[in-house]
């Protein structure tokens, strides 16, 4: 019997390029970490070798021996002399990288990338209001405040509101100096903003009650209430990802 998975990976299909790609390199790795995350080329699985990569992407060497170094990068593979390149568990992949991350949400039919993404960042947020409380001047009370009504009078147009809703958030993440929470938020949501999964239904009433949640967070860290801020955030992040989630999959990761 043939072994299926040894012939795709000796003989990997040909890429036929619509406009042949400024920077091969980085197209390349596109291309294989999206064929790695589809399971095209399994965990613990070898890739193809660099002869037969060079034909089906009609490069060099130079070029694949690039690409590959990239995945390495990603921590995809595992690149070892004499036995060659290996597929790493999905487990050792850099998941905050931008290519792994949007090639994962983009073939996840369950949602369940999306929902660990909210749970992170749900977690990290809500421990960033609550330093937010504690340290709160009546500068960032002034500007909470003004943020929130801001966005009562847009629930009608959903680009604005959207717009608002975040600099709403960064203006906690800011206040409680945690830099590096910041950086891991941004960068996550950065990189799932406008796929359609993350980015769900759009509706004015989810603005509205999207934005009973933001007034929510601004009360508790008005009243220098730490844990009233934290709990507020935790539950304003859950139940607007939830309102906008499209029905796919089980959210039941997000119960706490």
């Amino acid at each position: 019997m043939t072994d299926l998975r040894h012939s795709a990976t000796e003989h990997p299909p040909r890429q036929e390029w619509t406009r042949r790609p400024a920077n091969l390199a980085k197209a390349i790795t596109a291309e294989l970490v999206r064929r790695i995350v589809l399971g095209e080329y399994p965990a613990n699985s070898s890739l193809p070798p660099e002869p037969a990569l060079c034909e089906a992407f009609a490069v060099s060497r130079t070029v694949v021996r690039e690409a590959v170094k990239i995945l390495q990068e990603k921590g995809m593979v595992r690149i070892r002399r004499g036995t060659g390149t290996t597929v790493r568990p999905q487990t050792e992949w850099n998941m905050l990288d931008e290519a792994v991350l949007a090639a994962t949400v983009e073939a996840d039919r369950s949602l369940a990338v999306l929902d660990d993404l909210v749970v992170t960042r749900r977690l990290l947020e809500s421990d960033m209001a609550n330093v937010a409380a504690r340290s709160a001047d009546d500068a960032l009370i002034e500007r909470l405040h003004s943020q929130v009504d801001r966005m009562d009078e847009l629930v009608d147009d959903v680009v604005a509101y959207k717009e608002h809703d975040r600099d709403f958030h960064d203006s906690v993440m800011r206040a409680s100096g945690n830099r590096i929470a910041r950086a891991v938020v941004r960068s996550l949501e950065g990189q799932v903003l406008n796929t359609a999964g993350y980015m769900g239904k759009d509706e004015r009433d989810l603005c509205v009650a999207s934005n009973q949640g933001h007034r929510r967070v601004y009360e508790r860290i008005a009243a220098r209430d730490p844990e009233g801020a934290a709990e507020a955030m935790f539950n304003h992040i859950t139940e607007a990802w939830l309102a906008r989630r499209i029905d796919q999959g089980d959210p039941t990761r997000l119960d706490r």
